[in-house]
């Protein structure tokens, strides 16, 4: 990880450092130096409905346009939408959303994909940081035109329901879809339309501050009500961007990202559907997911946390379904990263299928509660995972839990804290074992300062 560029591409405070004008001229400058290096000469962008995308988006276009490399408008469009966009659009050398996913308005970000419609690897996001921090060249010669893709929107939703089964069903599932007020706020309407269901759409008005606000999936309460007070076969919630999908099922009761993942490896490991019977999910994945695929037979492969870590282990493995239990969940015979809209597709399809309830579908995994508690660290602090007092007390603690639950302790890749989760059968046995392991931590920082 770098300086500018995190877990998803550069993000911060709107008209703050890295967030600026002045940066995003840069960034749009480096990103059109790669597409013109690479033998492209147009760069795509897009954005999620945050008041501060205009102001970045022009500084963007204006820097790759300083390259001599052209610039295609994609408009307010998911994430995965411009993913898709560059993998078919035949001279798009990259893509950049401007979006901060499911953070407040006053956030936002510059996100990278490469022609494939790939996330750029560590080491293409090395080389722009370079250049953007480092690079005192002013860009001479030729300059590019900015053009609307006017039907991005069409494009990509006639893209996610090619992937949807096409035949007439007797009954049409009624769902909720809450929009979050961002990205998916109008192709929602597109995707979910009345000829295929029964859809009331909620916060799918953005006025460019209420992206996140009280809604999404960060926040389902309001259509976990909606569900039950319409009686809904289904909710759906998108973040702002739309790159993530949390399900509400017929009861409001909320499926996250591990229990999709279980509902739709079983589907498709029963229908000859899961390449090499290999499913991807991340450390931070609940036990319970571990034991469906044990009793299925399906090999369950753990990556670090992220999307990209998720899907460089599906490339490594040859799998080609893989997520978080944040909603990230990728098809990769189908698309090239995670992609809210098509996960609800898969989901719906699912149902369909089967005939089904939702609540039927996510009994197959019990969820083991969890409890994730940080603790702050100096950066310069020691490998405290490896010190005796909080080496003592975790082994302890693993071997009460035995084969009924876990520790885990990471450093975050962001922020200088340390990361505590403990797992297992019991709420109140759990929240005791953490603290205890938080306060070993506590008490060797204490010693050492």
């Amino acid at each position: 990880m770098g300086i500018l560029f995190g877990t998803d591409g550069i993000r911060g405070l709107a008209n703050t450092y890295p967030i600026t004008c002045e940066l995003a001229l840069k960034t749009g400058q480096a990103i059109g130096f790669f597409s013109k290096e690479n033998g492209h000469d147009a760069v795509i962008i897009g954005k999620d409905t945050r008041i501060s995308g205009d102001m970045l988006e022009s500084a963007l276009a204006a820097g790759v346009a300083s390259t001599g490399v052209d610039v295609l408008l994609a408009g307010v469009i998911p994430t995965p939408g411009v993913a898709y966009l560059c993998s078919v659009i035949k001279n798009a050398g990259a893509g950049i959303v401007i979006s901060a996913s499911h953070n407040p308005y006053q956030d936002n970000g510059i996100k990278v994909f490469k022609a494939s419609g790939e996330k750029l690897s560590d080491k293409q996001e090395d080389k722009l940081e370079d250049y953007i921090l480092n690079s005192n060249i002013v860009p001479q010669g030729d300059v590019g035109k900015l053009s609307v893709i006017s039907d991005s929107l069409k494009r990509y939703s006639d893209f996610l329901l090619s992937k949807f089964p096409p035949r007439k069903h007797n009954k049409k599932l009624k769902l909720i879809i809450d929009c979050s007020n961002g990205a998916a706020s109008k192709i929602s309407h597109l995707v979910f339309n009345s000829s295929l269901f029964r859809a009331q759409f909620l916060f799918d008005s953005p006025d460019g501050k209420n992206i996140n606000q009280a809604c999404g999936s960060q926040h389902t309460k309001a259509v976990k009500e909606q569900v039950v007070i319409e009686k809904a076969d289904i909710g759906l919630a998108f973040d702002g961007d739309a790159d993530r999908l949390i399900a509400v099922d017929e009861n409001g009761n909320e499926i996250t990202g591990d229990r999709i993942l279980a509902i739709y490896a079983k589907f498709a490991h029963q229908k000859g559907r899961l390449n090499n019977n290999i499913v991807v999910s991340t450390i931070m994945s609940n036990i319970g997911l571990t034991r469906v695929f044990d009793n299925l037979g399906i090999k369950h492969i753990k990556s670090d946390v992220g999307d990209r870590k998720v899907l460089d282990q599906m490339k490594k493995s040859g799998a080609v379904m893989g997520g978080e239990d944040s909603g990230h969940i990728i098809f990769l015979d189908v698309h090239t990263t995670g992609d809210g809209m098509l996960s609800a597709l898969k989901l719906l399809e699912v149902m369909i299928e089967t005939n089904e309830s939702l609540s039927s579908l996510a009994s197959i995994m019990k969820v083991y509660p969890q409890v994730l508690k940080n603790v702050e660290v100096p950066e310069s602090s020691p490998d405290l995972i490896k010190n005796k007092l909080v080496a003592d007390t975790i082994q302890n603690i693993e071997n009460k839990l035995n084969d009924k639950g876990r520790v885990l302790i990471r450093y975050s890749g962001t922020q200088p804290l340390l990361r505590v989760m403990v797992e297992g059968p019991d709420q109140d046995l759990i929240e005791k074992y953490c603290l205890a392991i938080c306060n070993s931590i506590k008490s060797v920082l204490k010693d050492k300062l």
